[in-house]
């Protein structure tokens, strides 16, 4: 066994084609990253339901931060399990021959750059089980610089930690014990929060009281997804201003070629189109033909 390996990382994530950290977690770009602080949760939520992944979200879940702020970043994954005598030496030799110190979540928290949100799956346990306190989130914070924590677990020196800036955490419980009798089973490789399952490098998107894990290699998808609905409302409720359209015309699925062709001349020339004139609509307009039978 073998922690962070990243062999295994890239074959996890072998749908990403782009550039990589160096411990092979998909590098989804900062621009994308920005991207994202524009969007809704359920914006983020829609696309990747319809293309079939419904175990992306988890809503059992408190926050450091109870306010309108966002936690976005490159996923960097863990596993516990309650500790055994044998699991525990085994383990700790491994993390010595790869050069690790400290206790299991001082590993994962020791890896951080820029970016990241650590995701912890630790099995639920909030009674010495709290992954983070006053020291590790500064840890965090210093690291990431805007990043912060997803974990099935517990938190502790709450008081201490609510006065972090520029963090955000994600938790179950809170408890005045330090964490204790855990195992570490997985680092960068597949893991779970409640019913939500991360790999590493998927884009942690938290906000409220949920957290959504979007796959690396679905982020420019969902952005463009979002990008269309916000241009198609915007034209859309213009056209029912104007009675072009009615509300019944404009709230079906598929548009027909008619109505997408007027959508883009208005695109093109109305100021609103602007930051939505790269788009391609060329899956709609197939998307009418089919429906339509429309050439």
């Amino acid at each position: 066994m073998n922690f962070c390996d990243k062999n295994d990382i890239i074959q996890l994530t072998s749908k990403w084609t782009g550039e990589r950290l160096p411990d092979g977690r998909p590098k989804v770009p900062d621009e994308d990253l920005a991207e994202l602080r524009n969007l809704t949760l359920e914006e983020v939520w829609q696309p990747l339901f319809l293309k079939g992944y419904n175990c992306l979200f988890e809503e059992k879940l408190k926050r450091l931060h109870d306010d309108k702020r966002k936690l976005i970043g490159r996923a960097v994954t863990c596993t516990f399990v309650p500790s055994r005598p044998d699991l525990e030496e085994i383990t700790k030799e491994i993390g010595e021959e790869e050069g690790r110190k400290g206790t299991f979540n001082q590993w994962v928290i020791d890896s951080l750059v820029e970016g990241d949100v650590v995701v912890a799956d630790m099995y639920d346990k909030i009674y010495e089980g709290t992954f983070v306190g006053g020291n590790l989130t500064t840890a965090i914070k210093n690291r990431t610089k805007t990043g912060g924590a997803v974990v099935w677990g517990g938190i502790r020196d709450l008081e201490q930690i609510e006065g972090i800036d520029d963090v955000q955490i994600y938790y179950r419980g809170v408890d005045p014990t330090p964490i204790r009798n855990f195992v570490m089973t997985g680092f960068n490789s597949v893991t779970k929060i409640g019913g939500a399952v991360c790999l590493p490098g998927d884009i942690v998107f938290g906000y409220g009281g949920g957290v959504i894990f979007i796959p690396s290699h679905l982020v420019k998808y969902v952005i463009g997804f979002a990008k269309k609905m916000h241009v198609k409302d915007i034209f859309g409720f213009e056209m029912i201003r104007q009675g072009v359209y009615t509300t019944a015309d404009i709230d079906i699925d598929i548009w027909p070629k008619e109505m997408l062709d007027r959508m883009i001349e208005f695109i093109a020339e109305d100021s609103r189109g602007e930051a939505y004139r790269d788009l391609s609509w060329e899956q709609e307009y197939a998307d009418a033909q089919k429906e339509y039978g429309e050439e």
